[in-house]
């Protein structure tokens, strides 16, 4: 169904505002009224009309004044603004339009003309209006697309790649203003066993279930990401060694006290977790945080997982 076109009619006279309006309105219009400038910018905002006629020459505030308030405030949405003059002088016209008019009507009004021009406006307004909303749909699918681009689609965490841009951006802005960055990498114990002994459907919300108790075990602040099969990272800004130990530990223990069941499987879940933190004399890159964290990852393993171990020589469980 074609929505009803709502037009502003802003005169301080009377008699040509009805006579507007009543031209309008038979052509199918809705219309408003008001009687100054003052009233076009209350009503604008109040109403959203698709189009403004407006006097000139008016108390309290010119046609001019408005249209400049109104073309050039963020406030009020975008429309089509019709100025009406009974000075046939070049220098109103251009004025209006500097304003930000986008037509002009001479008194008295032809009644042909008026529906020309709001016809040819309006169909102005509807494009812009087109325009806006499929711009904001695109801005939308874009966003949609650059958060898939970097999200893991099973763990709905942040994906490799992406992560492997922003450790080195957290990695130089940590030596940039001489902050630690901690660097938490985890690996599900025996996860092999677990989809070989309940299935791969299983072993994916295992999967997914850890991405969510790991998110819920952190800041916001931090990156929590997939890394490799079983294998997630997470990196903490402004957290040096004692503190990541106590996010280590957190994550550790939560993964180990969570409940794993899904349609009438349940089964128990259990993190190993290397720790690496800089400013360490013997990290220069993020490459070398990431290689060290593994590195600490390994000792975890092979010293009987579901533990904390680091690269670093603080350490407590």
């Amino acid at each position: 169904m074609t929505r009803t076109m709502k037009i502003l009619v802003v005169d301080d006279d009377s008699a040509a505002r009805k006579k507007t309006i009543k031209t309008l309105k038979d052509a199918g219009y809705a219309t408003i009224e008001g009687q100054d400038g003052q009233q076009a910018l209350s009503l604008v905002k109040e109403e959203s009309p698709d189009l403004l006629i407006m006097d000139i020459e008016m108390p309290r505030m010119s046609g001019h004044q408005a249209c400049r308030i109104i073309k050039g405030s963020k406030g009020f949405p975008f429309f089509p603004i019709i100025l009406v003059t009974a000075r046939s002088d070049l220098q109103t016209k251009v004025e209006g339009l500097e304003m930000g008019a986008d037509d002009y009507l001479m008194k008295p009004l032809n009644k042909l003309e008026l529906l020309a021009r709001v016809k040819s406006m309006l169909r102005l307004k509807t494009l812009q209006d087109d325009l806006i909303a499929t711009n904001k749909k695109l801005q939308g699918i874009n966003d949609r697309l650059q958060e898939l681009s970097m999200t893991d689609p099973l763990m709905e965490i942040c994906n490799r790649l992406y992560f492997e841009k922003r450790i080195v951006y957290e990695f130089q802005r940590a030596e940039r203003y001489r902050t630690p960055l901690a660097l938490l990498m985890l690996d599900l114990d025996h996860f092999k066993n677990v989809n070989d002994t309940y299935g791969h459907l299983y072993g994916d919300y295992v999967l997914k279930h850890t991405a969510e108790v790991l998110t819920a075990s952190v800041r916001q602040v931090d990156i929590v990401a997939r890394y490799g099969g079983e294998e997630i990272v997470v990196a903490c800004p402004e957290t040096d060694g004692q503190q990541s130990l106590i996010v280590a530990n957190r994550i550790r223990r939560n993964v180990d006290e969570a409940v794993y069941s899904h349609e009438g499987v349940e089964s128990h879940v259990t993190v190993s977790i290397g720790v690496a933190v800089c400013p360490d004399a013997n990290i220069k890159t993020a490459e070398e945080l990431l290689n060290k964290a593994d590195e600490a990852l390994y000792v975890a393993k092979e010293e009987g997982r579901n533990c904390v171990r680091t690269a670093f020589e603080e350490e407590f469980e």
